[in-house]
């Protein structure tokens, strides 16, 4: 029978690249209508009743993008709605959310030193705050409607805020960043399942009808896709946060992850003041840089924080009871912890990589399947083979890696 934990990796492979493919797709669609929105030509008489035009070249042709408010002459049968990318990267996303932090729990959502949770109370919570977020998010958008949208995006982010204060309380680093993207990632899919679609349905009926569209559905479904234009950077942050441990094992996590968000508002006003033809505001470049310097030395203030636990615990400790785990231990002491320690004595690493610690019992039961992946079944680990970790070890860590599974 084929390896569960191999399968297990490549499942969550596939369906990972199936996220950042969709994602890319989300992303650039996204991307490119914000910016041809901003940058059409609205100060042409265009008999075709256009509201606006723009000329553009790719790929060794011309194209003439025209935009309509009201219906053209007549409206073409074929009519492609740009949501599948949404829903797909959310899917997949939320797939990702549940192999790996929902599966695996003990080892990647809950950490007893921050909320000594049980799996299905970590769970639940994740769930609601992922509902949390929409209804507090659609909410404040209807609240703020007509009001001045700068303060919005103030109350918004005050949201975000708070939501990383409560994440980095109850789950560990890794998730907590994590959840805020997913947190942030929600709000954006929701935008165009909830809101932007069915406002563009409505229109599309009513042109359709002959009658005149209500205006508040496009101003309202604008609002919401510069929204998601906004957010879409700081969410790919968070997503890539997992796998350096500076962003999420620190004691200001919760901090980054907020200046990450601004981070996102000055990028994007770059680009969206650029495309608008409004000059090239090169001061938020400027801001960004100290942005990212305040998130550097938040960073290595406090230095990462010790998360190994005196204890093994959970579903670790099968792999501690395990046939072999002694000799297992030796094997990983002698060639791993080097690096994987509070004090890496090899080369001039400052800090365990990826924030991963191989220097107690309770640190290794809890890595078993990574260490079994990365150095029994795989050469990954050690890089390059540096402390010649020998066939035969390798041997021994698949071995005691298949009888704490055999034992469970």
């Amino acid at each position: 029978m084929y390896d569960l934990a191999a399968m297990g990796a490549w499942i969550e492979f596939a369906v990972r690249w199936l996220h950042v493919i969709t994602a890319i797709a989300w992303i650039g669609s996204s991307f490119y209508f914000i910016a041809l929105d901003l940058g059409l030509h609205r100060d042409r008489n265009l008999s075709s009743g256009a509201d606006g035009e723009e000329w553009q070249v790719h790929g060794g042709g011309f194209y003439h993008v025209q935009k309509y408010l009201v219906a053209p002459d007549r409206m073409p049968d074929d009519l492609i709605w740009f949501k599948w990318e949404s829903y797909a990267t959310w899917l997949s996303g939320f797939a990702m959310l549940v192999l790996v932090y929902y599966l695996g729990a003990e080892f990647y959502l809950i950490d007893p030193a921050v909320m000594d949770l049980r799996t299905w109370q970590a769970i639940a919570l994740s769930l609601a705050s992922l509902a949390f977020g929409w209804i507090a998010y659609n909410t404040l958008c209807k609240l703020f409607v007509n009001a001045n949208q700068t303060a919005l995006m103030v109350a918004l982010f005050g949201v975000l805020v708070l939501m990383s204060v409560f994440y980095s309380s109850v789950f560990s680093g890794r998730a907590a960043l994590l959840h805020l993207g997913a947190f942030t990632a929600t709000i954006m899919s929701a935008n165009v399942f909830f809101i932007i679609m069915p406002n563009q349905r409505i229109v599309v009926a009513d042109l359709k009808a002959g009658r005149a569209p209500d205006a508040k559905y496009g101003k309202i479904a604008k609002q919401r896709s510069t929204h998601n234009n906004y957010l879409t950077l700081p969410v790919i942050f968070l997503m890539l946060s997992n796998h350096y441990p500076l962003s999420f094992a620190t004691e200001y996590n919760w901090a980054i992850a907020s200046l990450v968000f601004l981070m996102g508002v000055t990028i994007r006003h770059f680009f969206n003041t650029k495309h608008a033809r409004k000059g090239a505001p090169h001061w938020t470049w400027a801001v960004t840089l100290m942005l990212f310097l305040a998130i550097m030395w938040l960073s290595t203030a406090p230095m990462l924080r010790d998360g190994t636990r005196e204890e093994v615990s959970g579903a670790a400790l099968r792999f501690a009871e395990a046939d072999g785990f002694a000799e297992v231990q030796d094997i990983v002491m002698g060639r791993c912890s080097m690096c994987h320690a509070r004090e890496p004595v090899f080369g001039n690493l400052l800090w365990a990589p990826k924030g991963v610690r191989l220097d107690s019992e309770a640190a290794i039961a809890g890595h078993a399947r990574a260490i079994y992946l990365q150095a029994g079944l795989s050469h990954a680990m050690p890089p390059a083979n540096l402390s010649n970790m020998e066939t035969g070890e390798r041997a021994r860590i698949v071995a005691w890696y298949e009888a704490a599974i055999r034992a469970d």
